[in-house]
């Protein structure tokens, strides 16, 4: 009998591991793991994690190359490759303010269509699975997962700034997401907000966007530098402290149906979900983990030695339970059929031409081309 080819056992090694990322905890058992078989689980889990990461990673890496490409052929008048729509999901605040233009008008604006339906599907996934996009899908929750776990192996310790500290400075994203929120939905008026959406500025914010991070200038780096030694000294720094994108879903998970719920009568009061919490929740004392400040990791999960006892599950007498591979699979179907969703309803690509766009390029130095204040 011929022993199978290494191509061969690759792929079925690559089977056996795919479907025990499918079946992980689909048996609910109240037996309690220890030792390989409890490392094997959380292993398990958090790969499956980290694979939904590196795929959105992948992702927004082949959207910025394909952005990249597609502006440097309209600097020469001449684009090789199509504009990739999805480059505006980092213009938030054009999602905002296409949001407001559209609960005024029913329609929506056509400059920046993407960054409306991407800021929808955010913000969707904030109602629906708690601050799952921070961990799951952001790529700056990815760095600065990276970076925890760099200060983790360089301090040997999980570092947390005293309480006293900790309150006030979470403040901060929410008063930064105020202060964005009464700007754009208070002190702007109507004709403001089309002003702004149709300005010379806003038909162009995702190159300047990029000429910004091409050319940062030295404080830009000063302060990039900044928050990434901060972030490695005190982890999540920015997801914890000041990123404005997160203090709205922290508001909006509050509302979320799916949420990690303690069973005290298979809990083991060890203390492991508590220990592996990112955000230093006590899970171990909770029924349901309710806070805001909740990134729907599912670390604490990972870590449970008894995986009847901790688990995401809907509320009320129907309760029921979500494994963690639905939990992914439900981030995958929300953005990628909201997305097809939107392609379908012709409210994905900009109508800003390709022409237009290399004429706008040659004027970006003149005064139309800054921020409409």
């Amino acid at each position: 009998m011929s022993t199978p080819s290494l191509p061969a056992r690759a792929n079925a090694a690559l089977a056996r591991e795919t479907r025990a990322l499918a079946t992980v905890d689909s048996g609910w058992s109240t037996e309690t793991l220890g030792g390989g078989r409890l490392r094997e689980r959380g292993a398990r889990i958090w790969r499956l994690r980290w694979v939904t990461q590196v795929f959105w990673l992948a992702v927004i890496l082949v959207i910025g190359w394909q952005f990249v490409v597609w502006v440097r052929g309209i600097e020469n008048g001449y684009a090789s490759v199509s504009r990739p729509p999805g480059v505006e999901g980092f213009l938030p605040l054009s999602g905002m303010l296409s949001l407001r233009h559209f609960l005024e008008t029913g329609s929506v604006s056509p400059i920046r269509p993407a960054a409306f339906v991407i800021f929808l599907l955010v913000v969707a996934s904030g109602v629906l699975l708690k601050r799952a996009f921070c961990s799951w899908i952001c790529p700056i929750g990815t760095l600065s997962e990276l970076l925890a776990g760099a200060s983790r192996r360089l301090f040997r310790r999980k570092i947390a700034l005293p309480r006293l500290l900790d309150w006030p400075l979470r403040s901060l994203k929410y008063l930064l997401l105020l202060f964005f929120a009464s700007a754009i939905f208070v002190q702007m008026s109507p004709p403001g907000v089309a002003h702004f959406l149709d300005s010379p500025y806003n038909r162009v914010a995702d190159v300047k966007m990029l000429y910004f991070f091409e050319h940062l200038s030295p404080t830009a780096v000063k302060v990039l530098l900044g928050l990434g030694g901060l972030s490695l000294l005190v982890p999540y720094f920015w997801c914890r402290y000041l990123c404005p994108y997160g203090g709205l879903l922290g508001a909006l998970s509050l509302l979320s149906p799916l949420k990690i719920t303690r069973h005290a009568a298979s809990c083991i009061d060890c203390g492991l979900c508590t220990k592996a919490c990112p955000t230093h929740l006590p899970v171990e004392r909770l029924t349901r983990v309710r806070s805001d400040e909740c990134f729907g990791c599912l670390s604490c999960i990972a870590a449970c030695p008894v995986p009847r006892a901790l688990r995401v599950e809907t509320p009320g007498p129907w309760r029921r339970g979500v494994r963690p591979v639905a939990f992914a699979a439900l981030l995958l179907v929300l953005f990628g059929g909201g997305i097809l969703a939107a392609k379908s309803a012709g409210v994905w690509r900009t109508s800003v031409s390709d022409d237009e766009y290399s004429r706008r390029v040659r004027e970006l130095d003149g005064p139309e081309y800054g921020h409409p204040r």
